[in-house]
């Protein structure tokens, strides 16, 4: 099995931000493996997350860094952050102190489904 280098700072020259040089983050549960949210990360916010273990975004309506749970207390402790194959997404695992979605639930992914086969998958 091929050992990953371990991303660090110099890691982030290598991605692939967007035009606005954003690149989005998925925040995943490393207790229940949900995915909890998904949020902007810029060069800093994602240095940021590498020196204090904790995840730092970028606020796309405020225009400025955002550490997870800074004001809330539910902050987001970082386990890994893993890059997708075009360099263009991450994965961050973490583990929660509190509900991850500023609605005060689990996940943002909480509110609404718009498809489900799940019934019909259990009937197989």
């Amino acid at each position: 099995m091929n050992q990953l280098p371990k991303f660090s700072k110099e890691n982030i020259a290598a991605l692939k931000f967007d035009s606005a040089g954003l690149i989005p983050a998925i925040v995943q549960s490393r207790e229940s493996k949900r995915v909890l949210m998904m949020a902007w990360m810029n060069a800093e916010s994602l240095a940021l997350t590498l020196d204090r273990g904790e995840t730092v975004f970028w606020s796309r309506t405020r225009q400025e860094l955002w550490h997870k749970g800074a004001t809330s207390g539910n902050t987001q402790l970082v386990h890994s952050i893993e890059v997708d194959c075009d360099s263009d997404t991450l994965l961050i695992l973490v583990s929660e102190a509190g509900p991850a979605c500023h609605n005060g639930t689990e996940s943002c992914f909480d509110t609404q489904t718009i498809y489900s086969n799940l019934d019909s998958e259990a009937k197989k």
